[in-house]
């Protein structure tokens, strides 16, 4: 599918208008405007380029850590199964990011306590993991 970066543009800009989401808490599960993205990082559907997200971390009332949410796994050992009303999601661990509550669009729930302290906990046990450093020169960015 080719990405509209163009249409993301439009609506980026109606986006940066809107106020700020005061009432906003941890464990809350929004609708959230992710946008067209780069690469593997995870984008947004529909007319508002909007996705279900888990608020991990909240900083302000502008600024927080969410996880986009998925209803497929594609690899078990970057996602997090939860429900939410009898139904089955995953958050994906690798695709934590900092967004404005500007994205907020409509509050779909709020995560059990739970699975709430299990996401977190595999958010850690992610970030502990010892990964083998890459092959010899794989790191480097290829020349242009």
């Amino acid at each position: 599918m080719k990405k509209d970066f163009d249409k993301w543009n439009n609506v980026k800009k109606i986006t940066e208008l809107k106020l700020d989401n005061f009432g906003i808490h941890e464990r809350e599960i929004w609708w959230t405007s992710f946008g067209v993205n780069i690469g593997v990082e995870t984008d947004g559907k529909n007319n508002d380029f909007e996705r279900p997200a888990l608020i991990i971390r909240k900083f302000n009332r502008q600024m927080v850590w969410v996880l986009p949410t998925t209803l497929q796994a594609k690899d078990e050992r970057f996602h997090e199964k939860f429900t939410l009303e009898d139904k089955e999601y995953f958050v994906a661990i690798t695709q934590l990011r900092t967004v404005s509550t500007k994205r907020f669009l409509r509050k779909i729930g709020m995560m059990s306590k739970e699975d709430f302290i299990k996401v977190k906990q595999r958010i850690m046990r992610f970030l502990q993991e010892n990964e083998n450093p890459p092959l010899s020169g794989s790191s480097r960015r290829p020349k242009p």
